[in-house]
């Protein structure tokens, strides 16, 4: 949404929202979940890192990496099965160990391990403020300064910027995700629904005849929390930012307000998708798998989700149907549908690590543009590639992705330009509307903007 993707201030904050929208061509989820904190001094770490031996210097080196998501259902997931052996290929006396968690349980483990100076050589990292986003990482002295790497001249300025702190790049970016809603074509048809939605009146018109038809709509996974984002921002990205796109900047400038009415048309939008009954019964009790074997198996007709989880969207279920991909239109009619894009979650290298130097080469190798582990990311990454030359890779997208690129309509994730905390503030009250608590779309707006109050630091 958690992803993520994703997460500014002034000019120069626009100057980079511009930069990522013309030149990415976006995430979660996420996803597309977001953090902030930390504390000083990173941004010299990695000229402090001890000095390591190179690849081929005949010393054994175990290299360590973590990163979050849900392992690939076909057995050849890149990071635990595919880069392993590959690195290994080129540079025999490297083992690369990995491992792969869930995104909660990720930020869990990889921020104690950091704390404890026990991190990982290589692990994943968000775009700016996101959970465990590169900010905090550069600030906290976890991420090494990436500079030096050799291939930035082919990857999008935008990409480059939302991974770089003080204008030096922390984070390699996975790529660009969209937000969007997964769908089963079969039961459109079965439903009578002959055109796509192109707003949100005639969005909730389709998810009637859904239901007139005995269909579920919409599979959501309450359970997970942060799973609420992949529709809340599809919705913001139509409703707060199409004539304020400053809105983020102005809201850290203390000129706006999270109460805004049109923050409480968002809140009242999603609330809307539960009080008709469009959202799966008993959301609170599914996590993000159950809700994605809901609609693998053709018991719900869509989801909400990211680019990133295209694996798990389009693995083989109890039920055979083909599958399609669009941006949630919370468009009014007669306005556009703006797309919910943002650069991907990617690689960062551990600031501390005694092999920071082999890491690097890793990294140079695995971004070279030509070998066969960077084909194999390439054919195996479901983010939309912000590497020079590198074409669209699942056609699934290209609707989406051909609106990105040619109506230049898309919006960032918001919790990208909020602290840590707010997003969770507006999981947690939302969640008392899902459970049947009288909590209205403005006490929302309320709670999340008194946390943003909070947190955030000029």
């Amino acid at each position: 949404m958690k992803t993520r993707t994703k997460k500014r201030t002034g000019t120069l904050v626009l100057a980079m929202l511009l930069a990522v929208l013309a030149g990415c061509g976006s995430n979660n989820g996420a996803n597309n979940d977001v953090n902030n904190g930390a504390n000083s001094g990173g941004e010299n770490a990695s000229a402090s890192a001890p000095t390591s031996s190179t690849p081929d210097s005949g010393k054994k080196v175990t290299l360590t990496m973590m990163v979050s998501g849900t392992k690939a259902p076909d057995g050849q997931d890149f990071a635990l099965d595919i880069m392993p052996k590959l690195v290994q290929e080129k540079f025999p006396n490297v083992t690369l160990e990995t491992s792969k968690l869930p995104d909660e349980q990720y930020f869990t483990s990889i921020r104690t391990k950091l704390a404890s100076g026990k991190g990982p050589d290589i692990f994943w990292v968000f775009p700016r403020n996101a959970s465990l986003g590169v900010l905090d990482m550069a600030k906290a002295g976890y991420a090494a300064d990436l500079s030096d790497l050799t291939f930035w001249d082919k990857i999008s300025q935008g990409a480059k910027d939302d991974m770089s702190y003080e204008g030096k790049p922390y984070g390699i970016a996975g790529g660009l995700d969209y937000l969007g809603v997964y769908y089963n074509k079969e039961l459109f048809t079965q439903a009578g629904i002959t055109e796509m939605p192109q707003d949100w009146p005639a969005f909730l018109e389709a998810c009637q005849k859904l239901k007139d038809a005995g269909i579920t709509p919409i599979s959501l996974a309450d359970k997970d929390p942060w799973f609420l984002q992949f529709g809340m921002y599809q919705i913001a990205a139509n409703e707060v930012y199409p004539d304020e796109m400053d809105f983020d900047t102005k809201l850290q400038a203390g000129e706006k307000s999270l109460t805004d009415p049109k923050w409480v048309d968002t809140i009242s939008k999603m609330k809307e998708l539960y009080d008709k009954g469009f959202v799966i019964k008993n959301s609170l009790g599914l996590g993000s798998a159950q809700a994605a074997q809901q609609f693998v198996d053709g018991k719900a007709a869509m989801i909400f989700d990211g680019t990133w989880d295209y694996a798990t969207m389009t693995a083989k279920g109890a039920a055979e149907f083909t599958r399609g991909f669009f941006s949630l239109p919370a468009n009014e009619p007669g306005q556009p549908t703006y797309v919910s894009a943002a650069t991907a979650a990617g690689f960062a290298l551990n600031a501390k690590s005694e092999n920071l130097d082999i890491a690097k080469q890793v990294m140079n190798y695995l971004f070279d543009g030509q070998s066969d582990l960077f084909k194999a990311w390439t054919e195996s990454n479901s983010s939309i590639s912000v590497y020079e030359g590198v074409p669209l890779n699942h056609e699934l997208f290209k609707e989406v992705n051909d609106s990105y690129l040619n109506e230049g309509k898309s919006v960032y994730f918001p919790n990208q330009m909020w602290p840590t905390g707010v997003a969770e503030e507006m999981e947690a009250k939302f969640a008392e509307i899902i459970g049947g608590r009288k909590t209205t779309p403005e006490q929302v707006t309320a709670a999340m903007d008194a946390k943003f109050k909070e947190l955030w630091k000029q």
